[in-house]
């Protein structure tokens, strides 16, 4: 079997063109109408079953092999961030408030030049590949909603094995493949807290009853339950993003609200702090005479990654690229990614790939970053390793 290296690299200048497009016009959430055009676009001519969402404007392409042979899943995100592009790259985003900060662009450029690679070999494969471009990834969960719409049976059966992308514009170096066995990945919840006390005037708070100290005290204190109550091989990450009380300084208000993301690479681990967590809040305002309302929902699982799934995405980096091509994380992301919610359901990896422009490392920016750069000689990249780890997947049966 030929690798697919040097077809993917005679794809680079679409590749380039297409991410190019997808870059000055980003979308956000689950509607991405001018992306889903693109992605439709660069589709059209191969020998692909294509169908689009109802709930938001997915694309689902169906290949299938010229053999009889299992199913696999590819994945690409498409949507972008609410950020304001500040890096200085000719293909800027021309949408004020919007960019491509996390990279979704690649990964969508990428999967179309997985789909070209393995259409091209479609009489040779064993098996059917969904192709799966998603809009959402960034809070809105468009993986559950396309799972709901039924992404997984597309092909008339489940998949043995789902795939899909990440790059990062620092971090890893240009080209490299890097994943790891079991939590790639955290979960991720939200923790809100409302104190609640009495309201009165600043230069007598005996006769009030402040909810401020009571709700900053309770910050403070989530950040030690954090650290040492969580097992440090299972670890937990709490930040407090929104802290509200108060319309003026001479006021003491009737209450005081915060919210906070908790990170997470266990269910056990993630449900454990959370119970603690809400003891500690109420425990502290009924500690200062005062209520508190505390409620915590739980967004994304940690993404596991399949053993079988990591050894077929080193084994295909190898073949790619070489020695030294993949490179073993020894630990977990602790952002959340909602691929997770396919991997639960299906064994699959998710590979980060190193974008880094070579000369901007050490200190590029990363991702989310507003001048966060990502070099498009990671595209063949991304392709080329799709579709190797998807023929490979099939082979086995």
């Amino acid at each position: 079997m030929q690798n697919y290296r040097a077809q993917a690299e005679a794809l680079t200048a679409d590749l380039v063109a297409l991410r190019h497009e997808l870059h000055r016009e980003p979308e956000l959430g689950l509607y991405l109408p001018r992306s889903q055009a693109k992605v439709l676009s660069a589709l059209d001519g191969l020998a692909l079953e294509i169908t689009t969402g109802q709930k938001l404007t997915s694309v689902v392409a169906v290949l299938r092999g010229g053999r009889p042979g299992p199913v696999v899943l590819l994945r690409g995100d498409m949507d972008a961030l609410p950020v304001r592009e500040l890096a200085d790259v000719p293909y800027a985003s021309h949408v004020e408030g919007a960019m491509h900060a996390c990279g979704h662009d690649q990964h969508t450029a990428m999967l179309v030049g997985a789909a070209r690679l393995l259409a091209a070999r479609r009489a040779e494969l064993p098996g059917s590949v969904i192709f799966m471009f998603q809009p959402g990834e960034e809070g809105h969960d468009g993986a559950k909603l396309m799972i709901e719409e039924g992404v997984l049976d597309a092909a008339g059966e489940r998949p043995v094995g789902a795939y899909s992308v990440h790059v990062a514009s620092n971090g890893l170096p240009m080209g490299t493949v890097a994943c790891r066995v079991g939590a790639t990945s955290a979960g991720s919840a939200e923790l809100h807290v409302t104190v609640r006390g009495r309201g009165g005037h600043g230069s007598n708070p005996h006769q009030a009853a402040d909810p401020i100290p009571v709700a900053a005290e309770a910050v403070t204190a989530l950040q030690t339950l954090a650290t040492r109550t969580a097992d440090a091989f299972d670890p937990v990450v709490i930040t407090v993003g929104t802290f509200h009380a108060g319309t003026q300084p001479n006021v003491i208000p009737a209450e005081a609200t915060f919210g906070a993301t908790v990170r997470a690479t266990s269910e056990k681990g993630m449900a454990a702090f959370l119970g603690r967590a809400e003891t500690l809040c109420r425990g502290l305002a009924e500690a200062h005479g005062l209520g508190a309302e505390v409620r915590s929902e739980v967004q994304y699982p940690a993404m596991i990654c399949a053993a079988e799934a990591v050894d077929l995405g080193r084994q295909a980096a190898e073949e790619l690229y070489g020695p030294g091509a993949f490179i073993e994380l020894p630990t977990a992301n602790m952002a959340s990614e909602d691929f997770a919610r396919v991997t639960a359901l299906v064994p699959g990896a998710q590979f980060g790939i190193g974008a880094c422009p070579p000369r901007a490392l050490p200190d590029a920016p990363f991702n989310h970053s507003p001048y966060a750069v990502f070099d498009d000689g990671a595209l063949p990249v991304g392709a080329a390793l799709l579709a190797e780890v998807a023929e490979r997947r099939l082979r086995q049966g």
